[in-house]
């Protein structure tokens, strides 16, 4: 065979050797986007449970820092209206 054919041979092999190597780029490139996807999916939920647990977690604490309030300024209000009872009582003096 002549250097024409023997080059033509040798590039057609280069030719098929590169379309092979780029069919499985091609291939492993789409199983690691797949994957990819797979672990932003994974740490998404992971996102999601940690917040649903904090927004609970937080929601019981602002329930409980409410219902605290509530008792302070219940007492608090007792105490004035006492106070204000006792100065109008001296206020006005004993009555019979």
């Amino acid at each position: 065979m002549g250097n024409l054919t023997d080059d033509m041979t040798r590039l057609r092999g280069e030719v098929d050797a590169l379309r092979s190597d780029r069919g499985a780029l091609m291939q492993e490139l789409a199983r690691g986007a797949k994957e990819l996807a797979s672990t932003v999916s994974a740490m998404q939920a992971d996102f999601a449970a940690a917040h649903n647990a904090m927004a609970r977690k937080s929601r019981r604490e602002r329930a409980s820092y409410v219902a605290r309030i509530k008792k302070q300024v219940g007492r608090m209000r007792k105490e004035t209206s006492s106070d204000l009872a006792g100065a109008r009582r001296a206020w006005l003096g004993k009555t019979k």
